[in-house]
């Protein structure tokens, strides 16, 4: 690391614990009906709490991926269309901002480091939500191992840079949707709320469908829990 280097490093860092810790914030401009920058920084922090508990509960469900897979699939599957809505809200953002949108430019970019995380955070989770739908379409078959392995490989990689994302997101979010809850001055509430409800209701949805389409892994899981345990246990699910 060079001298010229060190202080835009450290000032990078700085700037983003001051974010995760809800020192610097930006200033959101309400306009139009959508309530423009506010009400893009409002959806985005609600996604962002639900899709929170949502990886935890799926993080739950990790104990015992083999007793618990039908709730992980169904977990997964919900995570998928809330996932694409906060891509779909974030991505809006910095498109605003680089087109020149005034108030989205005079609110400003996220610290530079949140910048370089943000795009591995998107790919990582596409990345493992996606191979774990492909594991349920090609089943416990050769291709399902080489999906097995990506949806890995992709989970340890989501793990690393989901963790510096909570870091430093969780608070500031927090801190967003007390204020939404209060800020009844910004316009197309109703219309955020219908779709973080409908992205909600639309992973329900493929989740029943998901759930009914891993049969082929819940056998496999099913017959793995009846080599572990005694025969005289017939109700076993497995581990």
């Amino acid at each position: 690391m060079t001298r010229a280097t060190s202080p835009v490093l450290t000032r990078a860092v700085a700037d983003a614990l001051a974010a995760g810790l809800g020192r610097a914030r930006r200033e959101d401009a309400v306009e139009g009906r959508s309530g423009g920058p506010r009400g893009n920084a409002h959806l985005t922090a609600w996604t962002g709490l639900v899709l929170f508990v949502l990886f935890a509960a799926e993080g739950i469900t990790l104990i015992s991926v083999r007793g618990l897979l039908s709730w992980h699939v169904a977990i997964g599957a919900i995570l998928i269309p809330v996932a694409l809505l906060k891509t779909a809200s974030t991505g809006w953002r910095i498109l605003r901002y680089y087109a020149g949108k005034s108030n989205y430019v005079k609110a400003g970019p996220p610290p530079l480091l949140l910048r370089l995380l943000g795009p591995l955070v998107i790919l990582a989770t596409l990345g493992v939500l996606g191979s774990g739908v492909m594991l349920i379409v090609v089943g416990p078959t050769d291709r399902g191992g080489i999906w097995l392995g990506l949806h890995k490989a992709t989970f340890i990689l989501w793990f690393a840079v989901m963790a510096a994302h909570v870091l430093t997101r969780l608070f500031p979010a927090f801190l967003t949707v007390r204020e939404a809850r209060a800020d009844v001055r910004v316009p197309g509430w109703l219309g955020r709320g219908f779709a973080l409800i409908g992205s909600v209701a639309v992973g329900v949805v493929l989740a029943l469908v998901l759930v009914r389409a891993d049969g082929a892994w819940a056998s496999l899981a099913g017959h793995d829990g009846e080599h572990d345990r005694p025969v005289s246990s017939s109700t076993s699910t497995g581990h």
